[in-house]
């Protein structure tokens, strides 16, 4: 899952949304250095991306792109399941999505001295471009996908990946809309004993 995912499965605790907005920031054991409910965020976000990459449902996803994008697919699958949150977001919170998105620009705005220096950068193009919102449009997702293999490390293809979601669209979408209430039953499973 992507940032919108990440966030909006830590509900309304503040700690745990900038523990899970920073936590890919974060490396081994520096969670330590946080307060507590930063400390949990950053947890429950690790626990996130595992129950992710070892489900099913997301390995079908992934799969119809691997060969083309090989250890990137995890990538790809995760912003294309961001794009499918904030499109149907209405289906999964009572509060619309630009009512949900100021709040938390809001949130991660008055915590920015826990913000590691990589997150403080993200942060500044997420709130120039209305990053959270983008995810709900096509174009902001092809944005996005461009932007993230600017930044790889190796060659990726990313910024051709958008050709397949418009492709296999309802694929994609059937498959996040059968894995995200899992994930959401996980996730409060979790949240409850940290």
């Amino acid at each position: 899952m992507n940032f919108l995912s990440h966030i909006f499965l830590s509900g309304e605790d503040e700690g745990l949304i900038i523990g899970n907005f920073i936590a890919d920031s974060v490396k081994g054991s520096d969670f330590l250095k946080y307060p507590e409910e930063i400390q949990k965020g950053i947890i429950l976000h690790r626990k996130i991306d595992t129950f992710t990459d070892t489900h099913p449902v997301v390995d079908e996803s992934k799969e119809r792109l691997r060969s083309e994008y090989h250890k990137y697919s995890s990538v790809i699958v995760d912003v294309y399941y961001d794009h499918f949150l904030a499109a149907n977001f209405d289906q999964y919170s009572v509060a619309p999505l630009n009512d949900f998105v100021q709040n938390v620009y809001r949130i991660i705005q008055q915590h920015h001295h826990h913000l590691p220096l990589k997150s403080s950068h993200f942060t500044q193009y997420m709130l120039r471009y209305n990053i959270l919102e983008e995810y709900a449009r096509l174009d902001g997702i092809e944005q996005v996908l461009k932007g993230m293999s600017q930044r790889a490390k190796f060659e990726s293809k990313m910024e051709r990946s958008i050709i397949e979601l418009k492709e296999h669209y309802s694929l994609f979408e059937a498959e996040f809309q059968k894995f995200f209430p899992d994930l959401q039953e996980y996730v409060n499973k979790e949240i409850r004993i940290l």
